[in-house]
């Protein structure tokens, strides 16, 4: 099979389901924008530090995909097989994030992205992520989309805000905290 098909070469994709639309439409921008992400979870998993979160990432990989199935499903395609979001995904998120906080210090001010390269690409999913979250909510406006995908990726960028606090403690680097600048 080959990769390239020239079926888009008109600035149209296919739904699930058959359905063709424009590459431009609002259902391509979300699903695509959760590719995105899915790309710097990869990201995140290959690095070092997160060797022993290989797993939980992967999982969180798997669950992407199964969010851009169901973000490519227009509503009232029911016979389309697809894998299925539970709500227990969501659970397994909020397991990792209170163990990760139990042991990382309270968090007193706003933290800036950096202070390792690691935990700058933790803040780089975290916010893909939310413009994947707004992505979906803004199809939710027009369309049915199914309201644990928009759960998912709201815990999601939670999750990676507090994996990027965990990493840097793993890292051993401070966190850079935001001082703003007050008017005088």
């Amino acid at each position: 099979m080959k990769i390239y098909t020239k079926t888009g070469d008109q600035g149209k994709t296919s739904l699930l389901g058959g359905e063709r639309v424009p590459k431009s439409h609002l259902r391509i921008d979300a699903y695509g924008t959760v590719d995105e992400l899915n790309s710097f979870v990869g990201l995140l998993r290959d690095q070092q530090i997160n060797e022993s979160r290989s797993e939980i990432l992967k999982e969180i990989q798997d669950r992407l995909f199964t969010i851009g199935a169901d973000l490519a499903t227009p509503a009232g395609k029911d016979k389309v097989k697809k894998p299925d979001l539970l709500p227990e995904d969501i659970e397994l998120l909020e397991k990792e994030m209170d163990q990760m906080e139990e042991q990382l210090p309270a968090l007193k001010a706003f933290i800036l992205p950096g202070g390792h390269q690691a935990v700058s690409f933790a803040h780089l999913a975290r916010t893909v992520c939310r413009r994947a979250e707004r992505r979906a909510v803004e199809l939710g406006a027009e369309e049915d989309v199914n309201s644990l995908v928009i759960q998912y990726l709201n815990r999601l960028s939670d999750y990676f805000f507090v994996l990027g606090r965990k990493m840097a403690q793993d890292l051993q680097v401070e966190e850079v905290t935001w001082s703003p600048r007050l008017k005088k």
